[in-house]
């Protein structure tokens, strides 16, 4: 019987990170305009998550979810999923400012930290602690709740800004790209989300320009 390859995923994740792959679930982000010379507003280049239903299979394919808990959350009513839906693409641009000015030692607007803070504050709430093999572990209520994927980036994310790790997440600085990403390479040197894409596309812009030059 012949194999059926593996149908392929919408969703392409270098960022090292949960927090990083769900904010570079655009095509990209390109300047926008200028705040007092900080420029947060970078204006999104295509969009990956166009519904809740694919916010729903990134959480999965994330390991965000098991797929019991996605079943229940898809059996929310449409108009709950909407909402959620509306709420997580918010929250999403809300963490790129705050990488965004953290990357650039800008100060962080404090509307966005207003919001991871009400969101993680709302998402501990909701946990319960209980004992897993005998330490304690925080869980996720059997609820279905469609807010969940965007709680559990919350904490990740407070984690991730309050950790030595920050200083290791960097910007691609490919054309019309800008996603984030945390270098764990062993030097620190990586530049590129993907050196198959970006990296790649840098390198023949350099040959050709190389190649134009000295043709002149």
């Amino acid at each position: 019987m012949p194999e059926h390859p593996t149908p392929r995923s919408p969703f392409k994740r270098v960022g090292g990170h949960p927090v990083t792959d769900f904010i570079n679930t655009v095509g990209g982000r390109v300047p926008g305009a200028r705040h007092a010379g900080h420029d947060y507003a970078d204006r999104i280049v295509g969009e990956r998550l166009g519904r809740f239903d694919d916010l729903l299979a990134w959480g999965a394919e994330c390991g965000l979810l098991t797929p019991a808990e996605g079943r229940r959350i898809a059996r929310s009513p449409a108009g709950v999923r909407q909402t959620a839906y509306g709420r997580a693409i918010e929250f999403r641009a809300a963490l790129y400012r705050l990488f965004k000015a953290a990357l650039e030692d800008w100060p962080p607007p404090s509307n966005d930290l207003d919001a991871l803070a009400s969101v993680a504050e709302d998402a501990r709430g909701t946990q319960r602690l209980h004992r897993e093999r005998g330490r304690p572990a925080w869980v996720w209520p059997p609820d279905g709740n469609p807010d969940r994927i965007v709680r559990t980036l919350a904490l990740s994310a407070v984690e991730l800004l309050a950790s030595p790790d920050l200083e290791r997440v960097r910007q691609c600085p490919g054309e019309r790209c800008g996603w984030l990403f945390l270098d764990t390479s062993r030097n620190h040197s990586r530049q590129w989300c993907d050196m198959r894409d970006c990296g790649n596309l840098a390198k023949v812009r350099r040959f050709r320009t190389r190649r134009t030059g000295g043709g002149r």
